[in-house]
């Protein structure tokens, strides 16, 4: 499912705006984590569609489910060790 080293992963699927804001919050904060993304679209892959139906986006570090709808920001820079953002 990822490549090998891969931390971050977005489970995602066409037309879905809230996977457009997940996507970019995550890129910007694995950016400054000196981490990529991974897109995964939920319904390319039959296991993940089973698992995750509609509950998307569905961000996952190391494999295990960190936060599901919206990118828990504070939490995602706490475990990935980044700075809190301004504000």
């Amino acid at each position: 499912m990822s490549e090998p080293g891969t931390r971050l992963q977005l489970l995602t699927r066409q037309n879905c705006h809230l996977c457009v804001v997940a996507a970019e919050t995550l890129s910007r904060i694995g950016a400054e984590a000196g981490l990529g993304v991974e897109l995964l679209d939920v319904d390319a892959d039959v296991e993940l569609r089973i698992e995750y139906g509609d509950r998307v986006p569905v961000v996952l570090l190391d494999g295990r489910e960190h936060s599901h709808f919206t990118v828990d920001v504070p939490r995602l820079r706490r475990d990935l060790g980044v700075p809190p953002g301004p504000g």
